[in-house]
């Protein structure tokens, strides 16, 4: 079983990346999240509105990995970006997730008490 990582990042818009028109927005978030994503293929991103149901949190990204180095390059390249460095956005909080993973751990145990039992 391959181990599956999800970052829940949460975001908060500042008024700099709200000032922008929406053609604008989307040209810069393209290139930078297209940018720091051809550097880490492995990786899915997920965008999800939050500011409508929600605060301060306006936007949350999910970041999909089978490995998490790959999800420690792409924060590093949205770091130089200017989404973070203008900056467009903050960065609140950054959760780390295992998929699944109470699975693993019983899958885990049970092998231990096949190995304990034999």
């Amino acid at each position: 079983m391959q181990t599956r990582y999800a970052f829940f990042i949460q975001l908060k818009a500042l008024p700099t990346w709200l000032r922008l028109s929406r053609d604008r927005r989307r040209q810069v978030a393209d290139a930078c999240l297209g940018a720091a994503m051809r550097r880490c293929p492995s990786l899915r991103v997920r965008h999800f509105d939050a500011e409508a149901f929600c605060a301060p949190c306006s936007d949350l990204m999910l970041v999909e990995t089978t490995e998490p180095r790959e999800h420690y390059a792409f924060m590093e390249h949205l770091r130089d970006s200017a989404l973070l460095t203008e900056p467009y956005f903050d960065v609140l909080a950054i959760i780390p997730t295992i998929e699944e993973g109470y699975r693993a751990l019983e899958h885990d145990v049970a092998s231990q008490h096949m190995a304990i039992d034999a």
